[in-house]
């Protein structure tokens, strides 16, 4: 199905074209969510929430990009927008513990790295490659994951990002040299 006529239909809420979509999407968009949330039953459910919304939403895009893009568009803003709101959480859980207010809040527990493909015995490393990550300014952290994570071309992240492609370069490049500089100086307390 080409582009013009996926939109099209999926305009005219044609429920094929949306099951298409998602059959062909799916897997892009959950890998995204989980490369931020590292979590596989987060990364499911706000997977699922970014499908809703594209279907939701899907009058108000212009068709100046991809459908594609538009989908990593919103699986990068729902990713963001709930690791700010774990953020807010954690704050709140710790400032109800000062007073002794914690049993008022349902606690919220860590992020673990959960990726599929992480063997056991990578678990440490992972963890703290993904946790050095995370210390990452965010839009660093959004086109490092991009690229590195979900294997998405400089253009395409220029596409879900709206930067330029020496933007992202940039972006990447810096990332890059924050994350030798963090890893090494992580090493060399370790020996």
């Amino acid at each position: 199905m080409i582009e013009t006529e996926l939109l099209e239909k999926l305009k005219n809420a044609d429920e094929a074209a949306f099951r298409f979509l998602v059959e062909k999407y799916q897997d892009k968009v959950f890998n995204t969510c989980l490369g931020f949330l590292r979590n596989v039953e987060e990364a499911e459910d706000l997977a699922q929430e970014v499908f809703i919304e594209l279907y939701e939403s899907i009058h108000s895009f212009r068709g100046e990009a991809k459908v594609s893009t538009f989908l990593y568009r919103i699986a990068v803003t729902k990713s963001l927008d709930y690791l700010r709101k774990q953020k807010r959480q954690k704050r709140l859980s710790f400032v109800l513990s000062l007073f002794g207010l914690e049993d008022q809040i349902q606690s919220v527990g860590s992020i673990e790295t959960d990726h599929p493909g992480v063997l056991l015995e990578n678990k440490e490393r992972t963890n703290l490659m993904f946790s050095k990550i995370d210390e990452l300014p965010e839009r660093q952290r959004v086109a490092f994951s991009l690229h590195k994570i979900d294997g998405l071309s400089y253009q395409e992240i220029a596409e879900v990002m709206e930067l330029s492609i020496s933007s992202i370069e940039s972006l990447i490049f810096r990332a890059k040299q924050s994350l030798q500089k963090k890893l090494k100086q992580y090493y060399e307390t370790e020996k």
